[in-house]
């Protein structure tokens, strides 16, 4: 069986197609019945030459497979290794759309020509991406900004890829191995949601709101503001932030600049994001972090987020202190509470793995030892073992993973594991400090005080049943007046059943014996052995069939 070929479709399929042909997974066209869109075309061998193309190659494909393949770059346990640096090098770099477009756009959103509610507006685009670009414009009030302006027919073309990319992938987890075992489309579903709030420009503007409260005690990192009245689904205008990516800093510059102190600023601000505020930037690479010209650190382009549960970050603390401690053990254990196993799970391999890959990171050099990496890796563990883990996972994963890298461009020194212990005790304290703010103090409190109120009286009769009538332990297990009678009833029978067969023995040693008493021609006292016999075999069979069966009924109506 096949998948349906679409005629508006057929071009999407046949680019999929290809490019799993080409990088080796023909299996997969097959499988889909997509063979037929690339008649003739024959599978490559895979080689690092070809390795190189491949982020080229998803580049032309468009914005949403840009965008997938900076997913799948973080899924260790869908892909191998290789595939992972491949997709890691690609860049969310696209030529930019004409002035007149972006002219039209924010004329259409902000309801007012652009030289009107802007004093300047500069025609060439500072960056261009999938999704936008930015320009640069000076507000009537003199504030300098950045102005983000959406790719017209995006949200049109990401549409029509997602119900291509949807079709395949409830087709590869319905026929296929590997879809059964990694469940393609519950990942397209997580890829849609969050492709669906970066599109909205809205939601970036309150994640910039909330990510500037949230880190106002971080004195050195920088969230630029967004101007409301000059923001809407498709136009987002933020306060101009003066510096550079740090991907561009000279080795002099990075010299001057007291990057350890920096690198343990920012990294310090994300495990306050992901393990007490619950709502972390999910994307914080080297590209999207800046350097200010005062010697602070940015944080820009905020449209991907997470969120993670309380009970979620829990776990997590657990789990990236073992982690950071070389506790493999403990390590494999809080990621099977974590998560869920699907059939055929191999725990002791998982344990085993879970455990050797913390264990060789402890002993690994400093710059192979970094907490993002080993969870990363233990999700290609959980994939090749058949366990679950939530899609929270995966991206704590990537962020860890991008923010060993921007701390790494800032102090190739620093430790990340070391961070993590360090500001273990921090993190606590924070987030008992959240748990008892604001609504749940009140409740704490009054919970508190019925305790403390009840508690005298409670010890008192606690301490008066001890010392006058002891402590009684009632266990409802098994009714012990009727396994006795039952015991007696089969002992009886026994009895009785042992009783008619010696009748019966004594019986027919009689009939030897003549006798002047006769009854039918036979020993008379013979006869009444076998007769006082089959009377009582007949009682005994009557209550085993009848009596019996009634007895059952009533004690299973009164249960």
């Amino acid at each position: 069986m096949a998948i349906s070929l679409k005629p508006e479709h057929l071009k999407r399929y046949k680019d999929i197609a290809l490019l799993l042909v080409k990088y080796g997974r023909s299996d997969l066209v097959k499988s889909a019945g997509l063979d037929a869109a690339i008649e003739g075309e024959q599978d490559g061998q895979v080689s690092p030459a070809k390795m190189e193309e491949l982020a080229s190659d998803i580049e032309r494909m468009g914005p949403t497979f840009i965008k997938l393949a900076q997913l799948m770059s973080t899924r260790a346990d869908l892909l191998p290794q290789a595939y992972i640096d491949a997709l890691t090098r690609l860049q969310d770099k696209v030529g930019p759309f004409p002035f007149t477009e972006v002219e039209q756009i924010v004329n259409t959103e902000l309801g007012v020509r652009i030289s009107k509610a802007f004093a300047d507006f500069d025609s060439q685009p500072m960056a261009a991406a999938s999704l936008g670009q930015v320009h640069r414009a000076l507000m009537r009030d003199g504030r300098d900004v950045v102005v983000k302006v959406q790719r017209p027919g995006i949200r049109e073309e990401m549409s029509k890829d997602l119900e291509v990319l949807g079709e395949i992938a409830s087709f590869l987890d319905a026929h296929t191995e590997a879809g059964r075992k990694y469940e393609f489309t519950p990942l397209l579903e997580e890829f849609r949601k969050s492709l669906l709030h970066e599109l909205d420009y809205r939601l970036e503007a309150r994640n910039l709101a909330v990510f500037a409260d949230n880190l106002r005690d971080f004195e050195r990192i920088v969230v630029p503001q967004h101007v409301e009245d000059y923001t809407t689904s498709r136009v987002l205008t933020m306060e101009y932030v003066r510096g550079k990516k740090i991907t561009s800093l000279s080795p002099l510059a990075k010299i001057e600049l007291d990057g350890y102190q920096l690198a343990e600023h920012l990294f310090q601000a994300y495990m306050q994001q992901i393990l007490v505020d619950g709502f972390f930037h999910a994307d914080p690479h080297p590209g999207n972090v800046f350097l200010t010209d005062d010697g602070r650190v940015a944080l820009i382009d905020l449209g991907m987020v997470a969120r993670v549960s309380p009970r979620f970050q829990e776990n997590l603390i657990q789990l990236l202190l073992s982690i950071s401690e070389g506790r493999g053990d403990e390590t494999a254990d809080m990621t099977i509470k974590m998560g869920e196993p699907k059939l055929n799970f191999d725990e002791k391999s998982f344990r085993r793995s879970v455990s050797d890959l913390v264990l060789q990171s402890q002993n690994a050099q400093l710059e192979n030892i970094d907490a993002g990496r080993v969870v990363l890796r233990i999700t290609q563990i959980s994939g090749d073992c058949n366990f679950r883990l939530p899609p929270d996972f995966t991206m704590i994963a990537k962020t860890l993973l991008n923010l060993d890298q921007v701390v790494h461009t800032l102090d190739p020194k620093f430790d990340p594991n070391f961070a993590i212990r360090n500001y273990a005790n921090v993190i606590m304290q924070r987030r008992m400090q959240k748990a008892l703010s604001a609504g749940n103090l009140y409740g704490t409190v009054l919970e508190l005080k019925d305790f403390a109120q009840k508690f005298p009286s409670r010890i008192n009769q606690l301490v008066d049943t001890l010392t006058n009538r002891g402590i009684k332990i009632e266990v409802d297990a098994i009714d012990e007046r009727s396994l006795l009678a039952s015991l007696h009833k089969i002992a009886n029978r026994i009895t009785i059943g042992l009783l008619l067969a010696a009748l019966i023995v004594g019986a027919a040693l009689m009939m030897r014996v003549e006798t002047s008493f006769k009854i039918l021609g036979y020993p008379g006292i013979a006869i009444i052995f076998f007769l006082l016999a089959a009377i009582g075999a007949l009682v005994l069979v009557f209550n085993i069939l009848f009596r019996d069966e009634r007895h059952k009924g009533e004690s299973s109506d009164s249960q």
